[in-house]
């Protein structure tokens, strides 16, 4: 992946920068999950397989309050970030806890140079896709990582979603990934407008067929896909609460799909 150092460089610092702000915002609340709250959504509450018992690969963790719901209901977990402030805080907090959760700095993409055993399950959620330029190697990765039969939980935002300026409220970007870098200023992060960020970032675009198709071409088999019309995170401008953690961006009839929910076992 070296001809995408420079494009991880930018969005690891960007990523570092954010952790501080993250750690300290409402949106996350990380006092109270500390305390004991889940930080699992309510698809997960939906749609999550048991875990309790099994072994579990956070990809792309952030700074592990997810891995920490995940791991208080009986999941033996191990984390995995590029960010080194993410990773550190991830240590720091879980310190706090009576758990004992591994936390590994490492880019998607060099997680098999780790040497981690086989997993039960691998868990990716929300906004993890569109830091990763090639999702063939990214389906690879996530099957290396897994036991025969093990499975894959992925709950994204859309690909329609990010077709999107949200900003602008027009749709400004590819449904297909035609292999572009698309180059983004945040000037604040998704969490509240308090503290801001003034970095570049760089994203790609997948669409639906590619996501499912790479992990086919993996040997992973889809057991389940859902397309769900709101958003649990009030995450993008311009967004309208719908109900409790309910988000919708958009005009209502359309009702545009905001998450992707995909289950699938490794054959």
């Amino acid at each position: 992946m070296n001809n995408f150092d420079h494009y991880f460089q930018v969005n690891k610092d960007l990523w570092d920068k954010r952790t501080g702000i993250h750690l300290k915002s409402e949106f996350y609340h990380t006092e109270r999950i500390l305390a004991g709250e889940s930080a699992l959504t309510e698809i997960e509450q939906q749609y999550l397989p048991e875990v309790k018992g099994k072994s579990l690969l956070h990809l792309q963790c952030h700074f592990g309050l997810d891995t920490i719901s995940l791991a208080r209901m009986g999941a033996q977990c191990t984390g995995i970030d590029f960010s080194t402030e993410a990773i550190r805080t991830a240590r720091e907090l879980t310190a706090r806890t009576s758990l004992h959760i591994p936390f590994y700095e490492s880019n998607v993409y060099d997680v098999p140079k780790l040497g981690l055993p086989d997993f039960d399950l691998v868990f990716a959620s929300y906004g993890v896709l569109c830091w990763l330029p090639d999702l063939n190697a990214w389906a690879r990765v996530v099957a290396g990582a897994l036991k025969q039969g093990g499975m894959l939980y992925l709950a994204e935002f859309h690909p329609v979603l990010y077709m999107f300026d949200f900003d602008k409220r027009t749709l400004s970007y590819p449904y297909q990934n035609t292999g572009q870098a698309f180059e983004e200023w945040c000037e604040f992060s998704y969490t509240e407008a308090t503290e801001k960020v003034g970095m570049n970032s760089w994203f790609w675009q997948h669409s639906l067929s590619e996501i499912i198709n790479a992990l086919i071409e993996a040997g992973m088999q889809i057991h389940i896909m859902h397309e769900i019309p709101w958003s649990p995170y009030h995450c993008f401008p311009g967004m309208e609460e719908l109900g409790t953690s309910r988000y919708y961006f958009g005009p209502k009839e359309a009702q545009i799909p905001h998450v992707l929910v995909v289950h699938a076992n490794k054959l």
